[in-house]
């Protein structure tokens, strides 16, 4: 009997709007800062990671949850009366250890909260590239949509295309020279992490942590926990 070979259907699509398109497997990239920054917080051993859309909602569970951490941004900028912005570089060396933490963020969080006609929703990133490849390899999903989320999800970047590019590639054995492209992030989305006026949202290091490239060996899946609300779950790949 032949065996049919089943051709994976790759999209990629582009914020918000790409986001409501994604079907079967949704993979939301941000690769500056927001889903760099949460495999960096699962790394540092976070408890769980509940990742929202809405500021107001992030403010609402902190109150009612003392022990919680605010995590997040709105243009960049740490919002008001959180405990860290977006920034890897602020929490590298962090033990979140029982921590439960709350994201907010202008262009990733947005993307998986728009992700409603998916079937599974993961976060995508240059430094767990490899691992997603694994997971979709793994799972034979039919249909992979990837979904960046760019610039405040109002108009594409240059890393989130680039991470949609790799992931593909990995994922259809082909080259791409993907050491090259990071470096030419220098002078398009990612100068603003060399310019010094901005260094206090834009630490050059997060430059680095963010593009360091299969340097984590799990992938985060958006879940429902006992309380319905969303959380990130790591799965090793």
């Amino acid at each position: 009997m032949e065996i049919l070979e089943v051709i994976m259907d790759i999209k990629i699509l582009h914020m918000v709007d790409g986001a409501k398109q994604a079907k079967g497997l949704a993979v939301i990239i941000d690769v500056f800062r927001a889903f760099s920054l949460e495999c960096y917080l699962m790394n540092n051993n976070a408890k769980k990671i509940i990742p929202v859309g809405d500021k107001d909602l992030a403010y609402k569970l902190k109150e009612e949850n003392k022990d919680f951490v605010l995590i997040g941004e709105r243009h960049g900028k740490m919002l008001s009366g959180f405990d860290y912005g977006n920034s890897p570089t602020s929490i590298e060396n962090i033990d979140f250890t029982d921590k439960t933490i709350i994201h907010t963020t202008s262009a990733g969080t947005q993307g998986l909260a728009n992700a409603t006609n998916a079937d599974q929703i993961i976060t995508g990133s240059l430094v767990n590239a490899q691992a997603i490849v694994n997971y979709i390899n793994k799972n034979n999903f039919e249909t992979v949509s990837l979904v960046c989320m760019g610039l405040d999800a109002t108009s594409q970047t240059e890393e989130d295309n680039l991470c949609a590019d790799y992931i593909r590639s990995l994922l259809e054995n082909k080259k791409i020279d993907i050491e090259e492209q990071i470096k030419k992030l220098k002078l398009t989305s990612g100068k603003k992490f060399f310019d010094k006026e901005q260094n206090d949202v834009f630490p050059e290091k997060d430059f680095y942590l963010c593009t360091e490239i299969n340097k984590f060996d799990f992938i985060l899946k958006l879940e429902k926990d006992e309380n319905n609300l969303n959380h990130m779950r790591r799965i090793l790949v």
